[in-house]
């Protein structure tokens, strides 16, 4: 149950201000959202950084400007298994994923640490089947799909499932919302002005909700 932050542009942003704004609302979230927070960014090649602390707490001037954003805070289920590797977004040096929802009764045979790491690797098994299919980014569209569709069919209760994948190298961004309950905190938002925004909260005035078991990908 962890919040989402995806901001896209043709042109390069300062990173600061948008972390503020998203620490805040993740401090004023309704669900706590302190255990740990995590981006992914390009500036001149791919940069990751982890904290274990709550992102509000966090220093900002340190990172540089980008074109490309991608940030996680978590929030832990059951308050288990908090340490800085569970933090996302996880990579595969192709891949960096990003996951919000929550899942009870899950009966999949995957490796990973926790829950998302094994839904990140359950897709990946997706796409590889669609890449002897298929090429490009509908492979990738196309395992999403299956491999949430196969999650749900392998889960005694789904609350949500909400993801968000981007493709390193072209820059594509996919995302897949499903939720069962809890709109008002599971909906997604989506703003496409001056930049792409996703966002797991209403980010800006422009942000609009994304509707319910959509699948789509961002070029």
């Amino acid at each position: 149950m962890c919040r989402i932050l995806i901001i896209k542009s043709n042109t390069e942003f300062e990173i600061a201000p948008y972390l503020e704004k998203f620490a805040k609302l993740c401090q004023n979230s309704k669900e706590y959202q302190g255990h740990g927070w995590g981006c992914a960014f390009f500036s001149g090649g791919w940069k990751f950084y982890k904290n274990i602390n709550p992102i509000w707490e966090d220093d900002f001037e340190k990172f540089e400007k980008t074109n490309l954003l991608i940030v996680h805070a978590r929030s832990a289920f059951e308050d288990k298994d908090i340490v800085i590797e569970n933090n996302m977004p996880f990579t595969d040096n192709e891949l960096v994923f990003v996951f919000n929802g929550e899942l009870r009764g899950v009966r999949i045979r995957e490796h990973g640490r926790i829950g998302a790491e094994k839904i990140f690797n359950l897709i990946k098994r997706f796409r590889d089947s669609e890449l002897q299919q298929s090429s490009g980014s509908d492979s990738l569209l196309n395992a999403i799909k299956k491999g949430i569709d196969y999650l749900v069919c392998r889960t005694n209760t789904v609350k949500a499932i909400n993801l968000v994948i981007v493709n390193m190298q072209t820059k594509n961004i996919f995302l897949s919302t499903n939720f069962n309950e809890r709109s008002e905190y599971f909906t997604m938002h989506l703003s496409e002005t001056d930049k792409l925004v996703i966002c797991s909260e209403k980010f800006n005035n422009e942000s609009k909700p994304i509707p319910n078991n959509t699948t789509r990908c961002f070029k």
